[in-house]
């Protein structure tokens, strides 16, 4: 808790200096007479998929304002230390403008958030898509309110699959023992500890090192972080195991938001319905060049047997009762019920 603190203090001060120097630029909104200008921070690279969005999103948004609104991305979490916990605290107390951060980052704020994360919860992205624009995801954009925030869209993100340094996983039976980075998020300590792993919470920003040193043995991410991250360096093995699909959220300060005028929160909202399309068609675009890249660099990837999918999936079913207690048992009820399980 000091770290976050000191991490929040020191964005603050940061994002201080940086509206003294560049200066906020007016609230008057599309239809005004002075241009409004929003600082849009996220936590990976600027080549990322998060941040190939967010530009995409500030195209979009000044498109449709013609010019008349301006989003600034700043990526690598310069807005907030590197630490995407104080990002959603600075978020909503006001001090952060904007941010597109993950579900499983929020799920520390919001247990609903969980929901998303549920291992084996979704078939393919389609599913995921239908449930973030549906009933459900629109619930969660809500329950941000109460931390200050205005949940703008839901994103989709790309299947989480698993790196490590041991041996291929092909069947639950090969997580035993192994030492793998989980988020710090509890559902996935569960989940991992239930099938023989040893999860391990542990910032990102600490994971290359653990992994080169062999502090642990492996870790859980969509398919870009191994190359973004260059923990192809470090790692031998990617299993195609899909074990879960979270998701992310574009969202403002309330404060911010709630200062500009009615046409330019709409302007934001199209752009941001747009970039959600834009990010789900470029992931699934993305995937197969990451899969050469990894090859490439010579990472030996395997994908799961129909047949072992089946156990994984056996698998996370026998935890659902546990995890109820993460999410909600009447949001998981009625996710369930959304996807016609």
């Amino acid at each position: 808790m000091p770290k976050r603190i000191l991490a929040a203090a020191a964005a603050a001060a940061t994002l201080a200096v940086t509206a003294a120097l560049t200066g906020c630029g007016g609230t008057a909104g599309a239809g005004g007479a002075s241009a409004t200008t929003i600082r849009l921070g996220v936590g990976d690279p600027a080549a990322s998929s998060v941040g190939v969005t967010a530009k995409h999103f500030a195209e979009k948004v000044s498109e449709l304002s013609g010019g008349k609104v301006k989003v600034e991305t700043y990526p690598d979490g310069t807005l907030f230390g590197g630490d995407q916990n104080a990002a959603v605290n600075l978020l909503g107390n006001g001090t952060l403008d904007s941010t597109i951060i993950s579900t499983s980052v929020y799920a520390s704020f919001e247990p609903k958030m969980n929901a998303i994360s549920l291992p084996y919860l979704f078939k393919d992205v389609d599913e995921v898509t239908k449930y973030l624009k549906g009933e459900p995801g629109q619930e969660l954009l809500g329950s941000l309110e109460k931390q200050g925030i205005k949940g703008v869209a839901m994103l989709t993100r790309t299947p989480r699959h698993t790196t490590n340094s041991v041996r291929p996983i092909t069947q639950p039976e090969d997580f035993k023992d192994l030492k793998l980075r989980v988020p710090q998020n509890d559902l996935w300590v569960k989940f991992f500890g239930s099938l023989g792993a040893n999860p391990t919470p542990m910032d990102f920003k600490e994971v290359y090192t653990a992994l080169q040193l062999g502090t642990i043995h492996g870790q859980e991410n969509p398919l870009e972080v191994p190359v973004n991250n260059k923990f192809f360096e470090v790692q031998d093995y990617l299993s195609l195991t899909g074990h879960i699909s979270d998701g992310y959220v574009l969202g403002f300060s309330k404060k911010k938001w709630d200062s500009f005028n009615e046409e330019t929160r709409k302007v934001l909202q199209e752009a941001a319905d747009e970039t959600a399309g834009f990010k789900t068609k470029y992931d699934n675009d993305e995937a197969a060049k990451t899969l050469e890249k990894l090859t490439a660099e010579g990472v030996k990837i395997n994908e799961l047997t129909p047949e072992a999918k089946a156990k994984f999936q056996e698998a996370a079913q026998k935890v659902y009762p546990e995890l109820e207690g993460k999410v909600g048992k009447e949001f998981v009820e009625s996710s369930l019920k959304f996807l016609s399980r």
